[in-house]
């Protein structure tokens, strides 16, 4: 086993078998073996089949990794460029039906192929990067100076921002349990309250800690 044709389709309307046939059109590699799964390429730890590539790669037993697409790999650019990374460290080479061009590359001799590689991975880094500004400024566009009655933060489209604050009361209750020589730890399995949905949690250790360094003056 040293080819691998890797498919992963992620909703019903993909079609395996056509990712299959493009994979195989492009395979001049020998022999096979497909590893075929149904599942989002944001769930990494969820893609078993494609772990199980990953660990074959690190044990030098793939020469040749076929995909369909590189977004069948990972959608998220910085874990493509790590995994690409990751197949040049164990000698595996990367193949994609949708980008010809990285087939092309595969064929340059030594030792211009080692200097293209290495190109790539830069130019895919520099996007990379751009991408993650241009989404870093979209979230700040879309941020307003707007604060509902929570203090929290309204998005110009109305969206409100951050979690619903613990009740001012259970705050009281934590400076009072605190005034009567409770311990902290004591504290955080006395005191709660009900989200939103009714659901009940305990207050943390950690804002046990902030309420008593910040709130006393505020509430007394």
């Amino acid at each position: 086993m040293r080819t691998i044709i890797y498919i992963r389709t992620s909703t019903e309307d993909q079609n395996p078998k056509n990712q299959l046939d493009d994979c195989k059109s492009i395979n001049k590699y020998g022999e096979y073996l497909i590893f075929e799964e149904k599942q989002s390429a944001y769930k990494d730890k969820e893609r078993e089949r494609f772990a199980e590539i990953i660990k074959l790669i690190k044990q030098r037993k793939i020469d040749h990794l076929i995909c369909w697409d590189l977004d069948r790999l990972y959608r998220n650019r910085k874990k493509l460029i790590q995994f690409f990374q990751l197949c040049k460290i164990y000698k595996c080479t990367v193949h994609s039906f949708m980008q010809e061009w990285l087939n092309e590359l595969s064929q340059i001799p030594d030792p211009f192929n080692e200097i293209v590689f290495d190109l790539m991975i830069q130019v895919m880094g520099w996007i990379a990067e751009e991408e993650s500004t241009k989404k870093s400024g979209r979230v700040k566009a879309s941020i307003s100076n707007k604060k509902n009655k929570d203090g929290r933060t309204i998005s110009k489209y109305g969206k409100v921002w951050g979690k619903k604050p613990v009740p001012i009361a259970v705050q009281k209750q934590i400076v009072e349990l605190r005034k009567q020589g409770k311990k902290l730890r004591a504290i955080c399995k006395e005191v709660y309250y009900w989200d939103a949905n009714r659901n009940k949690h305990y207050v943390s250790l950690g804002f046990v800690h902030k309420v008593l360094a910040e709130i006393p003056q505020k509430i007394s």
